[in-house]
């Protein structure tokens, strides 16, 4: 039975992996994949069939995970956001080796312009890198589609399968047409093949996966997602890759003289790119983030075949592409104004009213006044807003888990005073290495772990670490005596001043933990009190 919903992208995937019958989703909250497994930690049939839906430490454990579920036979989705891809990178490159027993989908939302995110990388590139097959649905119906598609062809051909959404595709909505049964995998079964990666059994299994890929191009150009639309003018041949093919056909209204070739799943399909650089003069490639294809064809096609695209400017070399960015390489215009109205007021982003960070930062500069040649390191989270006006508190942000092993790294060079500030979920993620790092050398370094109790950045999910900071501070080899909780109010100012000044004189590694409720935790909670309170 089908019916239609409105959904997300994001809530198209995670549909799709409960109704494809997965014993659970693996993931770290991260914008803009977050949505997914929120979805699947609301919905009824997935509580039902007890799928695992609990927050993962970070992204590397969340595929490892995955990757047991798949040993003994059942299905599993990781998702991430495109830097997340970066800590999954060791298990999800010798996953490529190890192969899928039950399937296995890697969900990597990418950010092109950056919009919460430090870069523009394209995860494309890592499927490629692993010789994992991957599919980059073109709307939120295939989004659906291909998110059961995947977790058969995992099995099918025995690899894990990453798909690679992007910003617009994950947080924009779409008509889809799903399933209402839900598909039974519960027994469980072992590989038959070796999943040690030794160098004897890893130097076989290479060999296998390499046969293996050569089958999965040849499946590429037989593909539904990959599809060859014939045109009268052959001066140019259109390449439109993902949810570059929507905005191609936003452009294309009363249809297009030129041939189309869409693809949405790879290996590249070679036969249908050779079809069209056989019948075409040119090559306009239309993909979203980097020139992955791009590159790709100025490498195979070497008889003198002009390609345009990203970068020979045709498209714009940077950014998040849409439908009017491609309007001057189709011939139909300019790129339209962007300019901001004179009168629309600018509002940088902030730390909110009553944030717990603000009186971390205003402590701290307080506290660093007197230390002219100090530099604080911060990580990825809320806190990092302290870079900007008014606090101007912070001199570096990285990635995960940064902040920590920066401020040892500047201690070993000779700098004093050097803070690290660190939020406790980012603390749990990539943090807890980097102290033991610290601790182990007894660097010089003051730690700020700023405990708001959650998530915060991505809208307030669990913290792994809630409850147990100090405790693991500790077991990591932080003296007890200078692991300090503090609670970070206007009227505490003056003792938090004096626990930072005191770790900072202090010749070793000491942790200070400003812990206070995050306000907008604190403020939903208690709307829903006041709410069940008035029934």
């Amino acid at each position: 039975m089908k019916q239609k919903l409105l959904l997300l992208g994001d809530e198209a995937v995670a549909l799709a992996a409960i109704n494809s019958g997965i014993a659970g989703v693996y993931a770290y909250p991260g914008t803009p994949s977050t949505e997914i497994t929120e979805f699947i930690q609301g919905n009824k049939v997935a509580r039902e069939n007890g799928v695992h839906s609990k927050w993962c430490t970070n992204e590397k454990t969340a595929m490892e995970a995955a990757l047991g579920v798949s040993y003994v036979g059942r299905r599993a989705i990781v998702c991430m956001k495109h830097v997340g891809m970066n800590v999954a990178a060791d298990a999800f490159v010798n996953s490529g080796i190890t192969g899928a027993n039950g399937g296995v989908l890697v969900v990597a939302a990418d950010d092109p312009s950056m919009h919460s995110s430090q870069n523009e990388q394209d995860s494309r590139f890592y499927g490629k890198f692993a010789f994992i097959p991957v599919l980059e649905p073109s709307n939120q119906q295939e989004a659906y589609d291909m998110t059961r598609f995947g977790l058969e062809l995992s099995e099918k051909m025995r690899t894990p399968v990453l798909m690679r959404i992007t910003t617009r595709m994950a947080h924009s909505r779409a008509v889809v047409e799903v399933d209402d049964e839900v598909e039974k995998h519960e027994n469980i079964k072992f590989p038959d093949w070796p999943w040690v990666l030794l160098p004897a059994i890893s130097k076989k299994r290479y060999v296998e996966v390499l046969a293996n890929y050569d089958k999965l191009e040849e499946m590429a150009d037989t593909s539904i997602y990959n599809k060859y639309f014939d045109g009268p003018d052959h001066s140019m041949g259109i390449i439109a890759c993902g949810i570059a093919y929507n905005y191609l056909m936003e452009n294309m209204k009363e249809g297009c003289n030129h041939p189309i070739l869409k693809i949405s799943q790879y290996p590249f399909p070679k036969a249908l790119i050779r079809k069209m650089a056989d019948e075409c003069e040119s090559i306009l490639v239309l993909e979203e983030g980097q020139p992955f294809l791009e590159e790709y064809l100025r490498g195979i096609l070497d008889e003198g075949k002009k390609i345009m695209g990203r970068i020979t400017g045709e498209v714009p070399r940077t950014g998040e592409l849409n439908a009017d960015y491609i309007k001057p390489a189709l011939g139909l215009g300019e790129i339209p104004s962007e300019a901001i109205p004179s009168v629309v007021v600018n509002r940088p982003p902030a730390l909110c009213q009553g944030c717990g960070h603000r009186d971390v930062y205003t402590a701290l500069n307080k506290v660093l006044e007197e230390y002219p040649n100090h530099r604080v390191f911060s990580d990825i989270g809320c806190y990092t807003l302290g870079a900007l006006p008014p606090f101007r508190a912070i001199n570096s942000c990285v990635d995960m888990g940064a902040s920590i092993t920066m401020a040892k790294g500047a201690a070993d060079a000779g700098l004093f005073p050097s803070v690290a500030v660190i939020g406790d979920s980012t603390f749990t993620h990539s943090g807890i290495t980097g102290l033991l790092d610290a601790a182990n050398s007894n660097a010089n370094v003051t730690i700020v772990i700023s405990d708001n109790l959650t998530t915060g950045m991505t809208g307030g999910q669990d913290s792994a670490g809630t409850g147990k900071l100090e405790q693991i501070c500790e077991a990591v080899g932080v003296a007890k005596e200078h692991i300090r909780v503090v609670v970070p109010l206007a009227k505490n100012l003056p003792e938090i001043e004096n626990v930072i000044r005191e770790e900072i004189e202090y010749r070793g590694v000491s942790v200070i933990i400003p812990r206070r409720e995050c306000i907008q935790t604190y403020s939903r909670k208690a709307r829903l009190k006041k709410a069940e309170a008035s029934k």
